[in-house]
């Protein structure tokens, strides 16, 4: 596998193969990019798995960057998730959905419900998969929305942690 100026992984032949044997092709979300030379076998796109063929892209890693700002690489279900209501389901005291719901309005005023959704998502595979990440880091341990999603193990309410802090 390499990648490109763009962060993208593209396969060979190989790298596909790889991925076969280990029955790990399911468990990619987000579009395979596959050199040119490499033949599709009929089997693999039947199954529908998301392959591209890798262009070489004509434009600058900025102007990409900003293309590809929209794209969430999850599976459907977090897509359209109601991370609001999935995160004020989470509360349990008046004091709790207050803070909440003041912090989901700061995102939501900053058009980052998807980043929200791609967190639960991150959190539920890497639970699912055993992995273990830190307790918390820098500001984010600010966000009481972020702890309640499991993003981070520092309880921002019992700190009294400004939220602003985070998303300023």
């Amino acid at each position: 596998m390499i990648k490109n100026t763009f962060g993208e992984i593209i396969l060979n032949e190989n790298d596909l193969l790889d991925l076969v044997m280990q029955d790990q092709l399911n468990q990619i979300s987000y579009p395979m990019l596959v050199e040119p030379v490499v033949v599709l076998h009929q089997d693999l796109l039947e199954h529908k798995y998301n392959f591209e063929q890798y262009q070489q892209r004509d434009c600058t890693v900025e102007e990409f960057d900003r293309e590809n700002q929209s794209n969430w690489y999850m599976p459907e279900e977090y897509k359209q998730l109601d991370i609001a209501e999935h995160v004020l389901h989470l509360c349990a005291t008046p004091e709790q959905l207050q803070r909440a719901g003041h912090e989901l309005l700061l995102f939501q005023e900053r058009n980052l419900f998807d980043l929200l959704r791609y967190l639960k998502y991150l959190v539920d595979t890497m639970t699912e998969n055993e992995i273990i990440w830190g307790v918390g880091r820098g500001s984010s341990v600010a966000s009481y929305v972020l702890y309640l999603l499991g993003v981070h193990r520092v309880d921002s309410m019992y700190y009294d942690l400004d939220p602003e802090e985070f998303l300023r």
